[in-house]
């Protein structure tokens, strides 16, 4: 059954590299939406909690080797017990996960029921260096996906991708093709090109796929429980920008969970404008 409306419950926080702190993190977490839903009078339904990149696992110190998860993990379990009871689905923006012995930055996506499902596998991998900073190399842990991923969610399309992917837009044109109605962006975004690309990247790719774009981020000064006075920073801002490419829902600079009601009668009224799928020409037959 398609709805036409969507309740998702937009995630901030701040993953250390610790899975049991991240953890207590998730409880906290789950118990504030739980009181979002008995506040809220409308009796809407929750359908989907979005959750940024490295929730279960931050690596803070970027030589440490990366512990894998596989579906049996108990950790896995208990979130399923709180998509029952919950009664919604959860998105897990990525955790290390080991697909056929191999190590890849994978989303996951647990159902009401508590069941768990391997989502979409991040394509571009986060090696780079700046200026003044050691260098970050994703390639030295894990495999490179290879394709885009959609599902079909009550009736919405939605594309996946995560963090680093935002800046190709070969990707999105390729689920803008396929007119989805949603792209999700868990990210763990750096302090310095979050202030510099974040908000303008996030705003192009929704008004080129005229979709919302649902982006949640891991925020602020992650301290590291393995090495005492490390640390690392990301720049926050998680958002959920809607296909005219403004910005309905930004968290800021905190931790914190907000829910949001998104809508299809918003993208069919921005397509209907710009009528950019009759007109696009790379990707016609």
């Amino acid at each position: 059954m398609t709805k036409n409306t969507l309740g998702i419950a937009l995630v901030q926080m701040t993953a250390v590299d610790s899975l049991a702190a991240n953890l207590i993190k998730f409880e906290s977490i789950f118990n504030s939406i739980k009181n979002l839903q008995a506040q809220d009078k409308s009796n809407a339904s929750l359908d989907l909690i979005c959750f940024p990149e490295n929730c279960l696992f931050m690596r803070v110190k970027t030589t440490d080797s990366i512990e894998g998860f596989d579906l049996s993990h108990s950790s896995f379990l208990w979130i399923g017990e709180w998509a029952k009871r919950l009664e919604t689905c959860i998105h897990l923006g990525s955790v290390p996960l080991i697909i056929a012995g191999k190590l890849y930055n994978s989303s996951l996506w647990f159902k009401e029921d508590g069941s768990v499902q391997i989502g979409y596998q991040k394509v571009h991998l986060f090696d780079i260096t700046l200026e003044g900073q050691a260098p970050i190399r994703e390639s030295d842990v894990f495999e490179r996906g290879c394709e885009p991923v959609i599902h079909n969610f009550k009736g919405w399309k939605i594309g996946e991708s995560i963090c680093y992917d935002i800046r190709f837009s070969e990707l999105y044109s390729k689920y803008a093709y396929e007119h989805v109605d949603i792209i999700l962006v868990p990210a763990a975004f750096l302090e310095e090109t979050g202030k510099a690309h974040w908000e303008v990247l996030l705003r192009a790719r929704a008004i080129e796929s005229q979709c919302y774009i649902v982006a949640s981020a891991q925020v602020g000064i992650h301290r590291s429980i393995k090495h005492n006075g490390l640390e690392r920073r990301t720049y926050g801002k998680s958002m959920i920008i809607e296909p005219w490419g403004s910005v309905q829902l930004n968290l800021g600079d905190s931790e914190g969970v907000q829910i949001h009601r998104i809508s299809k009668d918003q993208i069919k009224q921005v397509r209907t404008q710009i009528p950019m799928s009759y007109h696009r020409q790379i990707h016609r037959k």
